[in-house]
């Protein structure tokens, strides 16, 4: 079941992602743009839990801090990368988070020892690369180093929220205070800055900014909340496949055999560390 939420939640923010670039084509100013993917649900939450007299508190301040702290300013960077970057480019970078995430379990954890973790760390990384090279320009360098900045700090933010699994706070919770700071950002954003000037297209895409992220943050503050975090690594590296079928199908971007060739070592990648997280993880004979 663990493996269900987070293939849930890697579709529908590949979703999301090809919607944040359209707002953009569209004329959707930035800050409009985290606005819209944070205040429904925090509407949709606050309504639900005054229907069942849930209390808002949290079981403990600090592990949200630091999960909203790096969360919500990976969102931003990562929201940059993909409407300044072709869609499967920006989203090989902003999900290096998976890849940071096995790295981190790498060097900290047991596994630093177990060369099947090393090949697939290696692997994916080697990968993702290969992704984005045939279509990084010098142009693009920017952008580029922020999407990749928005995977580390993404990282952090899984990490706590498996820590705040392993709390039993509950899901919607979670989501809830992270979506009231990334509305936060936004005014502080739209204050600073503009409005935009969205079309009836980029309206549309704005709201299905919305819906898309309030499904796949809740799928995946489930997954992180529970089983081995090495698994939602492997899992999440479907995002980019999804952000590489949707480019083809939307924005006609191409791949060559570089491209091709990335796509398959970071799938290899996430089924080697599926195969040895489901080893690590199956009890002694």
């Amino acid at each position: 079941m663990q493996a269900l939420w987070t293939l849930l939640a890697s579709a529908m923010f590949a979703i999301m992602g090809s919607f944040v670039k359209l707002a953009a084509e569209h004329q959707a100013s930035m800050p409009q743009i985290v606005l819209f993917r944070g205040a429904p649900s925090v509407v949709v939450l606050l309504l639900w839990a005054h229907a069942r007299k849930l209390d808002l508190a949290p079981i403990a301040w600090r592990p949200h801090l630091i999960r909203n702290i790096t969360g919500v300013t990976s969102m931003w960077l990562g929201f940059y990368a993909i409407a300044s970057l072709p869609l499967a480019t920006a989203t090989s970078l902003t999900y290096t988070a998976p890849l940071f995430i096995a790295g981190w379990i790498l060097v900290r954890g047991a596994a630093h020892r177990d060369p099947v973790c090393i090949v697939s760390v290696v692997l994916g990384f080697l990968g993702v690369l290969a992704v984005l090279q045939p279509s990084l320009s010098v142009q693009q360098l920017v952008p580029a180093a922020l999407g990749l900045l928005s995977g580390g700090l993404a990282a952090i933010a899984m990490m706590q929220l498996r820590s705040l699994g392993r709390m039993r706070e509950p899901e919607w919770r979670t989501v809830l205070i992270f979506s009231a700071i990334v509305v936060a950002s936004s005014a502080i954003g739209l204050a600073i800055g503009d409005w935009g000037a969205a079309d009836r297209v980029g309206w549309g895409s704005l709201l299905a900014i919305g819906v898309s992220g309030l499904v796949g943050q809740l799928a995946m503050t489930r997954a992180f909340g529970q089983g081995s975090a090495l698994l939602n690594a492997a899992l999440q590296y479907t995002t980019i496949i999804f952000a590489v079928l949707i480019g083809l199908g939307f924005w006609d971007e191409s791949l060559d055999v570089i491209a091709v060739t990335g796509i398959v070592c970071v799938i290899s990648a996430g089924l080697l560390s599926i195969w040895r997280t489901m080893r690590s993880d199956a009890p002694a004979r």
